[in-house]
């Protein structure tokens, strides 16, 4: 008789699966991971509301009076 599976069984074609599994979510995973795409910001943290609001201050969007207004309503 003649055996594909090397004695395996059932176990054989189960770890298989399960190793072609991995490996094209570990591939998958290190694609996405190094193209970036992965965290929706290139890995980069949100900015917090007073950055924001010293960027909108330095673009001129706001005047001083207003970034220190906002500033204040931040500490509370």
């Amino acid at each position: 008789m003649h055996s594909d599976d090397w004695g395996w069984g059932f176990f054989g074609h189960g770890f298989g699966l399960i190793f072609w599994i991995v490996a094209i979510v570990l591939v998958v995973g290190l694609v996405v991971g190094l193209s970036g795409r992965g965290g929706g910001d290139g890995g980069r943290s949100t900015p917090s509301a007073r950055e924001i609001l010293k960027e909108r201050y330095a673009r001129g969007e706001i005047d001083k009076e207003e970034y220190e207004r906002k500033m204040k309503d931040l500490d509370r």
